[in-house]
């Protein structure tokens, strides 16, 4: 493609000034550019073709270009216009200088609940504004949503999003979404409607939580869909608020889910909520599938939304028939599978294509080198030393947390190498910044194949873990080094703060 050149840059519509490329997905490249009219910068993304096709969608881009620019509100990325150069189709856009959630979650690990709260609120209120103007997003997930570099936040790509009095996308076997994130319904075939982005935004959040998405397609689509379709949802222990916003969103039964208004309220709530843990989640509660329990701890200090709360418009009564219902995981017949497959084979190509382009890979590990406080888990020959048990003199809370010290020191050396993310989450927001953030912490413990803590000491009072740990590097040489630990507590649990 031959572009105006303007002082070594390239021109389109003799009017955006290409600078340089800033993201590509699965639909075409984004680069910031200079709009030289209004001598402001703007974000342009060049209509690329759906894979397997033979010329760009436009009118995906025309969609999505019309759609958007119904919706002037402050969390949804402007559409400003829509060009033609040389043939091919730009997309001009707001820019917004920051990184996707997916990029904020890669790069900081799993988000406190407070920001997590704070980020996602704003994608629905923005969702909200979108249903009551008949718009159905249909692609929510952590890499469509912006955060600026002063924490607001915004949500993007509209560009398979249905208006509801338009039939375009819904032809038989078109299955629109990235697969981790689409509710139930859609995976089986069925027509997004206001109910599915709010799944897809309970999804966004436990990615954001979990600093995983709920569900892994990585390996096994047709797998991961089947899970979607007839399992209960994932859940998250310790969540406390927020598990009952994920209950409440994650929700197979259509009718069950709360609309995005009460979705907006209660997210909202939380963040302005001083008492909000801005801690992750501890990595030791691990996944809850206990609804009863998330929602039990939630009710109590979560405060109802009025049953009057606005909603948004209900969708016209599809002639399709009713999704799945939660507590009935045997109820369809082996046939679906065929169909979902046959459904996936027409339709999901792309969607599926887009989502491997877009969406960071949870279990990748970045590179960088740096040192931390914590071992990696002993090989098979080579176990922790046993925790030593109170003598007669220590009073029972002593003893108690001293083993609770002993088994989250433990815990956290026996998890280290194989799961670096999960022990990130174990170090206080200070200390990961003193690590070097997870891209240094991950190298480092990628470099260490075990690590055997012996002579470990406790001390109750001062919240410290002193110990020699033998480590056994991947090339096999062998080191020792002496380590002292100090924690703080978190909740029922402990933090490390620092090393020395």
């Amino acid at each position: 493609m031959r572009l105006e050149s303007t002082e070594g840059h390239n021109v389109i519509a003799g009017r955006y000034t290409l600078l340089r490329e800033i993201g590509h997905g699965g639909m075409g490249a984004v680069h910031l550019a200079r709009d030289e009219v209004l001598d402001r910068e703007v974000a342009v993304k060049r209509i690329g073709m759906v894979p397997g096709a033979d010329s760009p969608d436009l009118a995906r881009v025309e969609r999505e270009a019309r759609l958007a620019a119904q919706i002037n509100h402050p969390h949804v990325v402007a559409v400003f216009d829509l060009v033609e150069h040389e043939g091919h189709h730009w997309l001009v856009m707001e820019y917004v200088a920051g990184e996707t959630l997916a990029d904020r979650i890669k790069r900081t690990g799993p988000l406190g609940q407070r920001e997590a709260a704070q980020v996602l609120w704003q994608a629905a209120d923005a969702l909200a504004a979108a249903h009551s103007a008949g718009i159905v997003h249909r692609d929510v997930k952590p890499s469509n949503i912006l955060i600026g570099a002063d924490g607001h936040a915004k949500l993007a790509d509209f560009g398979i999003a249905r208006a509801q009095a338009d039939a375009t996308l819904t032809q038989t076997g078109m299955v629109t979404g990235s697969p981790a994130y689409i509710a139930p319904e859609v995976a089986s075939g069925h027509l997004a409607e206001a109910a599915a982005d709010v799944w897809s935004l309970g999804a966004t959040l436990f990615h954001a939580l979990a600093g995983r998405p709920p569900y892994d397609v990585s390996e096994n689509l047709i797998g991961g869909l089947y899970q979607i379709v007839n399992e209960e949802p994932p859940r998250l222990a310790g969540a406390g608020r927020l598990g009952l916003v994920l209950e409440a969103t994650m929700e197979r039964q259509v009718d069950a889910r709360w609309p995005m208004l009460r979705v907006r309220d209660a997210l909202a709530e939380v963040a302005n909520d001083p008492t909000t843990p801005t801690l992750p989640l501890s990595p030791g509660a691990g996944p809850d599938r206990s609804a009863a329990s998330v929602a039990g701890a939630a009710t109590e200090t979560m405060r109802p939304v009025p049953a009057a709360a606005p909603t948004e418009p209900q969708p016209t009564e599809s002639p399709s028939p009713p999704p799945p219902t939660s507590g009935r995981r045997g109820s369809l017949l082996p046939a679906l599978l065929l169909v979902a497959t046959l459904l996936l084979a027409a339709g999901l190509g792309w969607a599926w294509w887009q989502g491997r382009t877009v969406e960071p890979d949870p279990e990748a590990q970045p590179s960088g080198t740096q040192r931390s406080t914590q071992s990696s888990p002993s090989s098979p020959t080579e176990t922790p030393s046993p925790t030593e048990s109170p003598s007669p003199t220590e009073t029972p809370s002593r003893a108690r947390t001293e083993q609770g010290m002993r088994d989250f020191i433990t815990t956290y050396l026996a998890t280290v190498t194989s799961d670096p993310r999960a022990t990130y989450a174990m170090l206080t927001p200070e200390f990961q910044a003193a690590s070097g953030y997870f891209e240094d912490y991950s190298a480092f413990w990628g470099n260490i194949r075990s690590a055997s803590p012996r002579e470990v000491e406790v001390d109750p009072e001062g919240l410290t873990v002193s110990y020699q740990v033998d480590y056994v590097h991947q090339d096999g040489s062998r080191t020792t080094d002496d380590v002292s630990l100090q924690l703080v507590r978190q909740d029922d649990g402990y933090l490390i703060a620092g090393e020395s």
